[in-house]
């Protein structure tokens, strides 16, 4: 998220009121519920994962242990079993 001064695309009178509330601090305005977006939905990240994912459920199929995927992986055994469990679900 990038920051964009007030000043550049407010007008004075309503900075002039927003600074009665929040002098000087960075507010957050969150987008409209119409316009939001879902997780991941502006990367490939959710894909990354969930190829990811696959190939951790196809190598725990294929005999390779929860400790070993998990050090494979850089993640904890409880969270491989975790997925495991979603990919079977």
């Amino acid at each position: 998220m990038s920051y964009i001064k007030a000043a550049d695309i407010l007008p004075q009178e309503l900075i002039d009121q927003l600074q009665q509330y929040v002098d000087g601090k960075c507010i957050y305005i969150p987008r409209k519920e119409s316009n939001r977006k879902s997780w991941g939905e502006n990367t490939q990240y959710k894909e990354t994962l969930l190829a990811r994912n696959k190939e951790i459920y196809r190598r725990y199929r294929e005999g390779t242990s929860v400790f070993s995927l998990a050090d494979q992986y850089y993640l904890s055994p409880k969270t491989i079993q975790k997925i495991l469990a979603r990919m079977r679900g």
